[in-house]
């Protein structure tokens, strides 16, 4: 490989090679490394790699034999990071090239931009034990629009790696959902909402709240500037240990009159750490109440 594209340097016109490696006459030098290699430098090579995942599919096909999963470029793993510092840095490159392009590809650890060989940007991070929370945070926006806010992704980043050590092997962004979801949108215990309403007067925000507490029926009214400071407010007449609101943001889940919206909201109760809760509802309002219900079912 370095002979090749040394001797290309010095004035070569001519390489002969093999595809992935194997050949007889020609040697083992794979011109698909040379060629992007080459790519990479910002080097046109001539030759069109744009299907190259298609490409390795028809030649394992029709060999028999198995391009390894890290072979350069198109192996399997090849653009995908397990570390949790790879993952965070790709995120990080990722989301800054989409805002603003540049002339030349300048990711952290993708040599090359994937989507130029047919590669998909969801092949880049996948979740092991190993991960840290910016391989979470990307797969989750990335693949389901979650854009879990800075602090809270510190709070489930450990959460989820012990819930993949314990499973023993890597997950799917799928499944990784289905732990946010069981850890904050499905904590409906002890507290659980049945009806929540406002009205407002004056600048005065007035809530009339029923929900359950272990089963049983409770019901209470509060006031504040706002709904969730009359949810507070509420809580506190109900002779609930004092608690604040830290952090709040939401966002939405889709688009369309049927989207949800989801909140996260931080509080903090008495002397103990402060937590995060989620809420989903088609309102957004209920979806703040939600993960305020979320956060004390999780303190």
């Amino acid at each position: 490989m370095a002979a090749s594209e040394l001797g290309l340097l010095a004035g070569a016109d001519r390489v002969e090679g093999t595809l992935f490696g194997n050949g007889e006459r020609t040697g083992n030098l794979d011109l698909v490394t040379v060629a992007l290699n080459l790519y990479m430098h910002g080097i046109d090579p001539k030759l069109d790699f744009a299907q190259l995942n298609a490409i390795r599919e028809t030649y394992e096909r029709c060999t028999g034999m198995t391009v390894p999963a890290r072979h350069p470029y198109a192996g399997e793993l090849v653009f995908t990071a397990f570390s949790g510092s790879h993952q965070d840095a790709i995120r990080k490159g990722l989301n800054e090239w989409k805002q603003a392009p540049r002339a030349a590809w300048d990711v952290p650890y993708l040599t090359i931009d994937p989507n130029d060989i047919g590669r998909e940007y969801h092949e880049v991070i996948r979740v092991n034990s190993q991960s840290g929370k910016g391989g979470v945070a990307y797969l989750l926006e990335s693949e389901f629009g979650i854009i879990l806010p800075k602090e809270m992704q510190r709070e489930f980043g450990p959460i989820a790696n012990n819930e993949v050590d314990r499973i023993g092997r890597e997950v799917s962004a799928t499944e990784l959902k289905t732990m946010f979801w069981r850890e904050y949108i499905e904590r409906n215990q002890p507290w659980q909402l049945q009806d929540f309403e406002t009205e407002s007067r004056a600048g005065v925000v007035r809530c009339r709240a029923k929900l359950l507490r272990d089963g049983k029926p409770v019901e209470f009214s509060g006031e504040g500037n706002g709904p969730l400071a009359a949810l507070v407010h509420g809580f506190e007449k109900a002779g609930v240990p004092r608690f604040e609101i830290l952090n709040y943001s939401e966002h939405a889940l889709g688009a369309g009159e049927e989207a949800s919206a989801i909140a996260y909201i931080q509080i903090k109760q008495g002397t103990g750490p402060a937590r995060w809760g989620a809420g989903v509802d088609t309102n957004i309002e209920l979806a703040s109440i939600r993960a305020v219900l979320s956060a004390l079912n999780r303190s």
